[in-house]
């Protein structure tokens, strides 16, 4: 394997959270809100609000569940998905009230895609076992929908919308590869396409960097790529040891640095992407 782009110098614990109250406690989720600062999920359910600088952490909702990957809505609406409750919730801006918001048909909604321009919001549903998970939408405003690609996955996971809205791009961690979904103009799903492969081994999340290029985050190893069309698919960093980058699961942009949740600890992870081009 060649040698990653960046250093593990360029990673550092952004917040640690193992004796704070909230604790960070295993987060999945991780997202930029407006203002600045950087939301996590935790295991417990727990939505939390780090400040821009990492200095304090807030609770700001919760479902008595599993929280996995969190996304924003142009007005500060926090959409989580949960784990126990099979189901979407949406932490409101107005009120700060946190409260179901879809679940029809989905069985472990992962990630959500927010797609203001058409109406829709899309989860992915990673079920493993049988390799019927797919992508479910759902009214932004009603929260009703249903399955929306029935195309079988390998356990899809975290996805992104395409930088020109043409459709999704999903990780697909048991087969360790990157598909894309067109949105067809009626809104239907299009035939799946592979994209990236040997994405090994575990990929998770997925984010486009402001420049277009794609990056993923593993699991296992804990180790993030980056893949461009023109240069393929490159090890942007890897933590050996898995404990700066432990089990990175999603990951978010933020300027010249790449925000990343740990799965298997306390913290919230740091990159400074600004020694790449």
């Amino acid at each position: 394997m060649a040698k990653p782009l960046l250093e593990m110098s360029a990673a550092k614990v952004f917040f640690d959270g193992i004796f704070t109250s909230p604790r960070v406690a295993h987060p999945e989720g991780v997202a930029i809100h407006r203002d600045g600062s950087i939301w996590c999920g935790t295991e417990t359910g727990d939505l939390l609000r780090l400040a821009a600088d990492g200095s304090s952490v807030e609770r700001m909702g919760g479902t008595d569940g599993f929280l996995l990957a969190i996304a924003f809505d142009s007005a500060g609406n926090c959409f989580a998905c949960d784990l126990r409750h099979s189901a979407i919730f949406r932490w409101n801006a107005a009120t700060a009230d946190m409260t179901r918001f879809a679940s029809a048909g989905i069985r472990v909604p992962n990630y959500p895609v927010i797609d203001e321009a058409r109406g829709w919001l899309y989860v992915s549903d990673s079920v493993g076992e049988d390799n019927r998970s797919g992508i479910f939408r759902y009214d932004l405003k009603t929260g009703e929908g249903g399955l929306w690609c029935s195309e079988a996955m390998a356990f899809a996971n975290g996805m992104a919308m395409a930088p020109d809205g043409s459709g999704l791009y999903v990780v697909e961690s048991h087969a360790a590869c990157v598909s894309y979904v067109p949105i067809r103009a009626d809104g239907t799903a299009g035939p799946r396409q592979l994209v990236v492969d040997g994405v090994n081994n575990v990929p998770d999340g997925v984010a486009f960097a402001p420049d277009g290029s794609l990056f993923i985050s593993c699991y296992e190893p804990s180790r993030i790529y980056r893949w461009r069309q023109d240069s393929g698919l490159e090890v942007l960093i890897e933590d050996p040891a898995a404990t700066t980058l432990a089990h990175p699961t999603n990951i978010a942009f933020k300027g010249d640095k790449l925000y990343t949740a740990n799965l298997g600890r306390w913290h919230i992870t740091e990159i400074d992407l600004r020694a790449i081009s």
